[in-house]
């Protein structure tokens, strides 16, 4: 039996279904107020708790042999960003213990290379480009993940069986909130995209990612990261896929970056009185203007990790963000 956490989430759906099709029983831990429309269907058994109540993660551990820690909160800009390190922190700290306990085999552990430092020589990053402290990177959805990585690295040093896993930017279907990345595509879906920031992006398929998931499984070594990434593309390059893939026109005009800055500033504090989170968060446009490239080289290497055509994730991800009322048909 393989637990996954997460699997109502746009990555974790997917690693469940790359379970299912190879014909492992899957338990997914879902909370009781969480959106199970990617998990109809399939034949997974659900068991209701959360990452802050470890008996109910003790209750979901029972007899699994695996567990794929997927699940976060992915916000960037948040209100209240204590949520963030209680969720992706502690939350991570409680699963683990339970892992423990239980004597689980094996731990897949998502991360993410918002974790990771940038290449000092300027070419693409590797797992061995990390932080010197999670001060050095921006933002606390970052920060909480650097957090949960390094509690995971400790629980690995202590003789816990995890593996971490750093995705890039995934991209494809069943993004129902969506991502951040998916939002972008939306939004130029619907024509909310007159222009461009100079910045980019490393994309993959979330296919491929949940296949490295699987992978790590097998092949991964304890203690150990390894990057889920795809190609580099500038966000100009992006925008000219879709309007390939959709017939709409790509924006042609760039942004400077004190201008999409004084957006983002005004956004950001208009959301916050009103106690939601905003739609251009400084903390993502701060991010834009850093832009970091990766490379997925040891993961190809040591784990097999596919790398499928970034032109088809993108197609279907336009196809399903049309058939889900993301967009007009």
């Amino acid at each position: 039996m393989d637990l996954v956490t997460g699997g109502t989430g746009f990555v974790g759906a997917h690693v469940v279904r790359a379970l299912v099709a190879r014909g492992e029983r899957v338990r997914c831990l879902v909370r009781p107020t969480s959106d199970r429309a990617s998990l109809e269907g399939l034949p997974v058994e659900l068991v209701e708790g959360t990452l802050d109540d470890p008996r109910s993660l003790h209750a979901a551990m029972a007899g699994c042999h695996t567990v794929y820690h997927v699940a976060a909160e992915y916000r960037l800009g948040a209100r209240n960003p204590a949520s963030l390190y209680r969720s992706n922190v502690e939350g991570t700290r409680h699963l683990l213990q339970a892992a423990g306990d239980a004597g689980v085999s094996r731990i897949i552990y998502t991360s993410t290379v918002g974790a990771l430092a940038p290449n000092p020589d300027g070419g693409p990053a590797d797992e061995s480009h990390f932080p010197p402290n999670e001060q050095a990177l921006i933002g606390h959805y970052k920060r909480s993940k650097f957090r949960a990585e390094q509690v995971a690295l400790s629980f690995a040093r202590e003789g816990l069986p995890v593996v971490v896993m750093s995705p890039s930017a995934p991209i494809g279907e069943l993004d129902r909130k969506p991502t951040p990345t998916g939002r972008l595509i939306v939004d130029f879906l619907r024509g909310k995209m007159p222009a461009y920031m100079d910045t980019g992006l490393n994309l993959v398929d979330v296919r491929d990612v949940a296949a490295g998931h699987l992978l790590a499984a097998e092949r991964g070594v304890v203690g150990e990261r390894y990057i889920l990434g795809g190609r580099d593309f500038t966000l100009r390059e992006i925008l000219e896929m879709l309007a390939r893939l959709s017939g709409r026109p790509a924006p042609r005009l760039r942004i400077p970056a004190w201008v999409a800055m004084s957006a983002a500033v005004v956004n950001t504090a208009w959301s916050w009185s009103l106690g939601r989170d905003p739609g251009i968060p400084v903390e993502g446009v701060r991010m834009a203007l850093k832009p970091m490239s990766f490379t997925p080289a040891r993961a190809v290497r040591e784990l097999g990790l596919p790398q499928s055509p970034i032109e088809d994730a993108l197609g279907r991800a336009v196809e399903w963000f049309r058939q889900h009322g993301h967009v007009p048909a």
